[in-house]
């Protein structure tokens, strides 16, 4: 019997009554993965955001981009959907590693667009291709008047690229550590973090110790409700990708029922770690059962 099954069937029970398809991809960075349509293709909405963010490393490593430039907001670039940039303004500079960052930690779509034309869209995919995520496109800038589509991934290219960041090899050692601190700051992971002990995840607030962190980036459109990132527990990281489609409600809210079934979800991988000490499940060849007593010994 496959080691995993019982965990995907714990799954699939739990998504039994959801009205709306989820894929789910989880890699315990030790070798081990749960898989529930990690290689479907789905809208990216913002998560396409993590993918430019290595574009643009990529292009810095090479002395192609500059972090320090300043860039500016043209009108051009005006999406609705946006936050702190469309309140500077037209005419506002930034820095393109603050362009970044804004891009990543509040979603901004200005911040997007300026990067999209800083970088060039040819230029992006390229970079994604070279970097193994076969199956990830960005299609065009933001402008939903005019394109239907922002960017198609699946699961797995996106869980690639964060276990690449959490090994420290997404571009560089460098560049994956700036990239995590980044996505550290990241504002909307409701997905992935409502049904954790929320006490451990303050600790700013509380004085606990960081026993729980998560580095992410999620997306949501009409179509889809995704959601990726790293999460930090005291056994070292998990990367946990859950990608949502074909649910009946299109209106964005924190009880939708993507992002309480993948909260459920989360939390359950979640639960699973920390009782398998870091894994997703128990070596079965370092456990044997002494006589007489049968008792369970874990090597």
């Amino acid at each position: 019997m496959d080691k995993n099954m019982t965990l995907e069937k714990r799954i699939d029970a739990e998504l039994y009554s959801y009205q709306g398809r989820m894929s789910v991809f989880v890699d315990d960075l030790q070798g081990h993965t749960v898989e529930r349509g990690a290689d479907e293709e789905f809208e990216t909405a913002s998560v396409i955001k993590a993918f430019l963010l290595a574009a643009l490393y990529l292009q810095a490593e090479r002395g192609m981009a500059d972090l320090s430039a300043e860039i500016e907001y043209e009108a051009s670039q005006f999406v609705d959907g946006s936050r702190m940039l469309r309140a500077l303004g037209v005419g506002a500079r930034l820095k393109v590693k603050d362009t970044a960052t804004m891009m990543i930690i509040c979603s901004d779509n200005i911040a997007t667009n300026m990067l999209i034309d800083y970088l060039g869209l040819d230029t992006i995919n390229a970079c994604i291709r070279e970097l193994g995520f076969a199956h990830t496109v960005l299609h065009n800038a933001l402008h939903f008047d005019r394109y239907r589509q922002l960017g198609t991934t699946t699961p797995r290219d996106y869980a690639s690229l964060l276990a690449q960041m959490a090994r420290g090899t997404l571009v560089s050692k460098a560049a994956s550590v700036e990239m995590l601190a980044i996505l550290r700051q990241q504002h909307y992971n409701t997905m992935l973090t409502k049904d954790f002990p929320q006490y451990y995840l303050d600790c700013e607030e509380t004085g606990a110790p960081e026993l729980l962190w998560v580095a992410s980036k999620s997306g949501s459109m009409n179509a889809c409700r995704n959601d990726g990132g790293i999460v930090h527990t005291p056994y070292g990281e998990y990367v946990i990708v859950l990608m949502n489609k074909d649910f009946h409600d299109i209106i964005e809210y924190n009880d939708h029922p993507a992002i309480v079934y993948g909260a459920r979800v989360s939390r359950m991988i979640l639960d699973q770690v920390l009782a398998c000490e870091g894994k997703l499940w128990l070596d079965l060849s370092l456990i044997h059962i002494s006589e007489p007593t049968r008792r369970v010994v874990i090597s």
